[in-house]
């Protein structure tokens, strides 16, 4: 193969590696690397196909589009050494890398142009979405909830189990009187990066924490505090700011993402079909 054709396979390789494995190439075992060396290679017989189709015509990325994006990815590293090093490391240096680059967002925009040509979705088809796939729009009940939290640690002394106990059931008493103090505590005390964030857990359906503190959280009213509650990463206190009661999304409420959907859905069904021709019938796309 050419250079550039081995360079822009390396580029292709790398991304592959990283998506399927979480690895660089180099740190693949041989049977991973060879599987994503054909993925590779195939991506870019493809992106070839796509590249020489009549679609591509007038297909171009802008240098500044371009830029932004080299940017993006810089800025991932902690130094212009580290980036050189890991594409020299990957077979690229950076000018092949923005090729390959270019590449890769040239083949996306002319499919995103294939795509324009799908079918528009109707308001009767939205409406039928909806309809049809009610499940999909039954909100669950949620909670509003953060923490505070004591590890236990029997190497360190204010972290033993009989340690750790008197804290948390200091700072839960605190908080039974004076529950307007919880961020202010949790920064203070609570030993989960959460603390940073007033203890801040996020708005919560059932199941998405350990049980004791799941059942816990889902017994609270909001602006209630829990007493002390233990779990396999130590002693808890939660509150509960704020009550998401169950329900079901509103059609008014719905309809935008419905037709954004269908809008993709179709899009890409459009784009595969029209792949699997410039490939030919007996070729996947």
């Amino acid at each position: 193969m050419p250079e550039s054709t081995d360079r822009a396979v390396a580029y292709l390789a790398l991304k592959a590696a990283q998506k399927i494995y979480g690895k660089a190439p180099a740190a693949l075992q041989p049977d991973e690397s060879e599987r994503v060396l054909n993925m590779a290679q195939k991506q870019h017989q493809l992106e070839a196909r796509v590249l020489a189709a009549p679609e591509a015509r007038d297909a171009m990325v802008p240098a500044s589009t371009l830029d932004l994006a080299m940017q993006e990815i810089r800025g991932r590293y902690q130094n212009e050494d580290e980036f050189s090093e890991d594409m020299a490391r990957n077979g690229l240096d950076e000018a092949s890398f923005a090729s390959a680059l270019e590449r890769e967002m040239k083949v996306e925009a002319i499919l995103e142009k294939v795509g324009t040509r799908a079918e528009s979705v109707s308001d009767m088809d939205v409406e039928l979405y909806y309809q049809y796939h009610p499940e999909q729009f039954r909100r669950p009940e949620t909670r509003l909830a953060r923490h505070i939290l004591i590890t236990l640690n029997d190497t360190i002394p204010e972290n033993t189990r009989e340690a750790a106990f008197k804290r948390i059931s200091e700072i839960a008493a605190r908080l039974a009187k004076e529950p307007q103090r919880f961020e202010e505590q949790a920064l203070k005390h609570s030993e989960c990066p959460t603390a940073l964030d007033g203890g801040k857990l996020g708005d919560l359906p059932r199941g998405k924490l350990f049980p004791e503190l799941d059942a816990a959280l889902f017994g609270l009213n909001a602006g209630q505090v829990s007493g002390v509650i233990e779990s396999e990463l130590g002693f808890h206190v939660l509150r509960c700011d704020a009550v998401t009661v169950a329900g079901v999304l509103g059609f008014a409420d719905a309809k935008q993402h419905i037709r954004k959907l269908l809008e993709q859905k179709r899009k890409r069904v459009y784009q595969q079909a029209w792949i699997k021709q410039l490939l030919g019938n007996n070729s996947p796309a």
